[in-house]
C-alpha cells in the first residue's frame, strides 16, 4: 500500500517529513485497521500503542477515532475494546464509509455523546462465526467452540447494550 507523505516547514525553514497517519496522529486521529481495514492483532497493536500514546500526552483532550472497517478478529477487537475503555481521554468515534461486524462494536465503544456516522456510512452487525473451510475435531473440541462463541455472543450483546 502506498502511505503518502506530508511534508511540513519548521523552525528556521527546516523540512519534515510524515507519513499521513503519523502527521494525523499529531492531531489525535487514529485509523482503525490495517490496509484493507479489518482488525487483526497486528493492526489493534498499532491502535491500542497510538491509544495509550495519546492518553500520555493528555488525559483530557479527545481523541478521534475513525472506522472505515468490515470487522476482524473479536480477540483483536476487544483488546482495542478494552484499551478504550481503561484510558481517561474522552473517545470520539466517527464511522466513514463502513462499520461492520467489530467495526460496529468499535463505534458504540466511544465515549457517549461522541458517537457519529456520516451520512453515508453503513454500520452493520452479526452473530459471531465460525471461518474456515469446515467444522471438524473430536466432539469435545466443537463443543468447547460453541461455548465459547456463545459466550462471545453474550460478551458482545452486553458491550452493545450499553
Amino acid at each position: 500500500m502506498l502511505v503518502p507523505t506530508i511534508i511540513e516547514k519548521w523552525n528556521q525553514g527546516a523540512m519534515v517529513g510524515y507519513d499521513i497517519y503519523s502527521r494525523l496522529l499529531r492531531d489525535r486521529i487514529i485509523f482503525v485497521g490495517d490496509p484493507d481495514g479489518a482488525v487483526t492483532t497486528a493492526s489493534a497493536n498499532t491502535i491500542i500503542a497510538q491509544l495509550l500514546y495519546l492518553d500520555s500526552e493528555d488525559k483530557e483532550k479527545d481523541i478521534n477515532l475513525y472506522i472505515n472497517s468490515p470487522g476482524g478478529l473479536v480477540t483483536a477487537g476487544l483488546a482495542v475494546y478494552d484499551t478504550m475503555q481503561y484510558i481517561k481521554s474522552p473517545i470520539s468515534t466517527i464511522c466513514i464509509g463502513m462499520a461492520m461486524s467489530f467495526g460496529a462494536l468499535l463505534l458504540a465503544a466511544g465515549t457517549k455523546g461522541k458517537r457519529f456516522a456520516l451520512p453515508n456510512a453503513r454500520v452493520m452487525i452479526h452473530q459471531p462465526l465460525i471461518y474456515g473451510g469446515g467444522i471438524s475435531g473430536q466432539a469435545t473440541d466443537i463443543e468447547i467452540e460453541s461455548k465459547e462463541m456463545q459466550n462471545n455472543k453474550a460478551k458482545l450483546t452486553a458491550i452493545l447494550a450499553k
